[in-house]
This record gives C-alpha cells, structure tokens and sequence, in this order.
C-alpha cells in the first residue's frame, strides 16, 4: 500500500472475557453495533461466558464466538482446557482475518496479543479502562506478563488522561503507544424521560454501580446515617448488584438508614430522571459511564475524585476525596440546601456531556486510529 493511501477496514475482532452489565461491557456493546452499521464486519471472542448484551450483539449483525476459556476448574484440567481454548481462537482468528483485533479488560489483552500474532493478524489494539491500581498488588511475573504483551501490540487505548498516564508511568508503555478515546454515550442517553415512581418523600439519592468493594458503597451508606443525625435523612437507591449486596444490606440495617437494593438494571433512564441526584463514591474509577449517564440526563453529580472523574466533572460537578464519608455527606447537603447550584451544575454536565461523549465522536476516533495502523503496518 501507497503512503497516504487510506487503508480499508473491513473486518474487526474485539476479544472481552464477559458480557456483563459493566461499563466497558457497555462501550463494547456501543462501538461494534456501530461499527457494524457502518458496514465493517465485527465479530466479538468471548474468553468465557456470554450475557445480557449478547442478544443486541447478534441482533445488530455482529457474530459472537464463545472460546471456552475455564477459570473454575481446577488447575490441571483447566490448563488443558485453556491451552484448547487459546488454540481455537488462534485458528479462529486466522479464518476470519481481521485487520485489527482490539482486546478490551486485563484478560484478553494478555491472551489476545499473541494469539493475534500468531494468527498474523496485521493491527494489534489493547484497551486500558482503569488505573492499574490491582496490578500494584500483583507478583512481578504478571508485571513481566503485561509488558511482554504489550510489546507485542501495535496501540494502547485509554479511556481518559489519567488512565493512558497511568498506563505510561505505572505499565511503562511509551507515549507514542497510546492515545485517549473518550467513552461515548447514544442519543437516546441524553432525552427527556420519565421519571420511576420511587415512594418517598426525602431527597433521592441515586448511586449506579456494580455492588463491589472497590465502589466504596459502604461510605456512601456511612454518609447517609450521619445526615440522619444531622437532622437531613435521605432516600439512597443503589441499582447495581455484586458480592457486596448482604453486607451492604446489613449495614444499612444497623444504621437505621433508607437504602432501596434494585439489583442489576439494564435501563436506568427512569431512575435517572427521578433522582434529585447522582453520587458515585468509588475507591478508583477508568472513566465512569455512571457519572457520563448522570450528567447526559442532567442529574447533578457528587463523585470522589480519582481516575478520569475529575476530567468529566471539573467545574461542573462536586468532587470529594474516596473513603471519607463527612466529605460525601456535605457534599449531598450542598445541593439539597441549594437547589439553584444543584440545577446549575446539572445544566452544565448536560451541555458538556452533549459536545464531548457524543457516539458518532467515539466509534469515528476508533475508525481513524485503526486506519492510521494498518496504513502504518502496510507502509511498513
């Protein structure tokens, strides 16, 4: 291929271990029924399971391929297996010959690198979607891993700036590897809707998250029982489910506070439209599509501060250190003392969701990166 010539992409694989209801399950869903409409061939690899968003994949003519990956077995037999199941995606991966392969979350951009080059795949993306937090914890072997793998990548992808810089500082992959692409939101996320009929009569409180530890829930709920004592009790309602849900329960229990659990909800715009406003207390974030959905439906937003929530948040929501529950708490009586303040920062997340987390800007960046590469594999 001629230089400046532009590459054509045809086909793309994206290779996820699950499709749960998580925020990057969620962008995936987002970007490859786009990229399908746009007339790109999309298959997704699952490296274990299915879930909810794979009846919407296959719907909008994007193939999906269970690999067969086992994490519950034990260790002999599901060496065996996996070493089958890394097999049957190299194979697979040589059959459909996409130009790129893009492997979202920490699993799949381990196994999808190599399995990519061995099936001569000409463009290699791996995702980054949080800070690398875990991995501090991790054995040096898995250091090792990642960087071995990410050698073999052509791209790193970030979500927001802190996350690509962490990637630089903390992964040690260089500048010229990574680029930002924001998380995108569709048009449906940013109209009226109406509002989920919740029985209370305090200010609600909505907090969309997934029930794990690293969510911080149990500040949020510490939060609330120490506005009871102040004398502003509030309705929270936490729609997300996970392992944290019967601690979580009985804490709000003890406290004598008004928690409502609505377990994992795929359409949240309801709630959204119904809540006076959005908190996020979590521990460590990517680029949270909570906070993105929050401000898209003009809600205002208290979040803590850390990963990309301060680059969505700046000027137009409040920020509070993690784990600290009196930060939380003032934040929550700023807005319901100050309904003026808690519109006009709604309004402003709004209008700023609307110019930048547009889709059609998200699916249009991925397109312009994966034609950069191939151009630059096929110059090369």
């Amino acid at each position: 291929m001629a230089v400046g010539v532009k590459a054509r992409i045809n086909c793309v694989a994206f290779l996820i271990g699950e499709l749960n209801l998580g925020g990057a399950q969620r962008q995936l869903s987002l970007l490859t029924r786009e990229l399908r409409h746009s007339g790109v061939a999309v298959h997704v690899l699952l490296l274990s399971r299915g879930g909810p968003h794979e009846s919407n994949l296959r719907h909008a003519g994007v193939h999906v391929h269970h690999l067969g990956f086992s994490r519950r077995q034990p260790r002999l037999v599901a060496l065996a297996r996996n070493l089958r199941a890394f097999a049957r995606m190299v194979c697979l991966l040589r059959r459909l010959k996409p130009e790129v392969l893009h492997a979202f979350l920490y699993e799949s951009y381990v196994m999808g690198p190599p399995a990519a080059r061995l099936a001569r795949v000409p463009v290699v993306v791996a995702g980054r979607r949080n800070q690398s937090d875990l991995l501090k914890k991790r054995p040096r072997w898995v250091h090792a891993l990642e960087r071995a793998v990410t050698g073999m990548t052509d791209h790193v992808v970030a979500n927001a700036v802190a996350v690509a810089e962490d990637a630089r500082t903390v992964e040690r992959v260089p500048a010229r590897k990574l680029s930002v692409i924001r998380n995108g939101l569709p048009d449906s996320a940013f109209q009226a809707i109406a509002s989920e009929k919740i029985d209370t009569t305090l200010p609600l409180v909505l907090c969309l998250a997934r029930l794990s530890p690293g969510k911080g829930h149990c500040f949020l709920i510490e939060a609330a029982a120490l506005l009871s004592r102040q004398g502003l009790p509030i309705t929270l309602v936490l729609a997300g489910d996970g392992p944290e849900r019967d601690d979580l329960e009985s804490q709000a229990r003890a406290l004598g506070v008004d928690v409502r659990f609505l377990g994992d909800q795929r359409d949240v715009a309801g709630f959204l439209a119904r809540a006076d406003m959005v908190v996020l207390p979590s521990l460590s974030e990517g680029l949270s599509n909570a906070v993105m959905e929050a401000m898209a439906a003009g809600r205002p937003v208290i979040a803590t501060s850390v990963g990309g929530t301060p680059e969505l948040l700046e000027d137009r929501g409040i920020l509070v250190p993690p784990a600290d529950p009196a930060a939380l708490a003032e934040g929550i009586t700023r807005l319901v003392e100050n309904p003026e303040l808690a519109a006009a920062l709604g309004a402003a997340a709004h209008a700023w969701a609307r110019k930048n987390l547009c889709l059609d800007v998200m699916v249009d960046d991925h397109i312009k990166l994966y034609q950069r590469l191939l151009e630059k594999r096929c110059a090369g």
